[in-house]
């Protein structure tokens, strides 16, 4: 059985995962770390890396940047797997983690679906065949989410660009930028309301017609299930950066 810690335990995400574990023969939850403790859990809760007694078989981020690094030093300095599915995360953020992944195995990324690591796949293959349309991508999320656009949006417009030989330039905001759109330009749009889960579109605008590819996430608990399939896979691995390719 493959004995996990929840980074952020107390969040939603985090309850999920306990939820997913709970139902799910491979995995127990040996412990948590969150900013408080919950009496409410049969396992222990720290809040602080360093007090950590048992050592787990792998860890399950899913919280805030700052958490995440904390935890990665616990990670690395213990010699534990570790799946990492925070968002918002920052240019030099992400190099840690590529640069700490010498030294464990780190599994990433900015969305656990199964589904939607395979539309970045496919709207890369539809980008390469639509040479010239106009890149839009649009998402949706709760009213509580911090970071805009989503960590998904970004990579689903990384691996546009990647696709069309990192050509294209980012557009966050078109308020006070007076000039028509650029051909090499991808576009964002976030909107926040609500209790909505997660919703991204791509959308491809040619002169006559449009295509869109969507993925709506109708439970947070796919997410939940994804980072048990990065768990499962990492577990035993050689040290090094995995992500949802190698799975899929």
């Amino acid at each position: 059985m493959i004995k996990v810690l929840i980074n952020g335990c107390n969040g939603k995400m985090g309850q999920e995962v306990i939820n997913a574990i709970q139902n799910n023969e491979k995995f127990t939850v040996l412990n948590g770390v969150d900013k408080e403790e919950n009496p409410a859990y049969i396992f222990p809760v720290y809040t602080n890396v360093n007090e950590i007694k048992e050592k787990p078989d792998v860890i399950i981020d899913f919280s805030i940047p700052v958490a995440t690094m904390q935890i990665l030093e616990y990670a690395k300095n213990n010699k534990v797997p570790i799946v990492i599915a925070t968002t918002g995360l920052s240019e030099e953020e992400r190099q840690k983690i590529k640069e700490y992944s010498k030294d464990i195995p780190i599994f990433q990324s900015a969305n656990m679906s199964y589904d939607i690591n395979l539309m970045k796949r496919i709207v890369a293959e539809v980008a390469k065949n639509l040479i010239g349309t106009d890149i839009e991508i649009i998402e949706t999320h709760h009213n509580r989410k911090v970071d805009a656009p989503s960590g998904t949006a970004l990579f689903l417009a990384d691996s546009i660009n990647e696709a069309l030989g990192n050509s294209m330039e980012y557009n966050f905001n078109r308020f006070q930028n007076r000039e028509k759109r650029k051909k090499n330009e991808i576009g964002f749009s976030s909107i926040r309301g609500g209790n909505i889960v997660g919703e991204h579109t791509v959308c491809f605008f040619g002169e006559n017609d449009c295509l869109e590819i969507t993925h709506r996430a109708y439970s947070r608990g796919l997410f939940a299930e994804g980072s048990l399939k990065g768990a499962e896979y990492i577990v035993g691995k050689e040290n090094g950066y995995y992500t949802m390719d190698e799975i899929i």
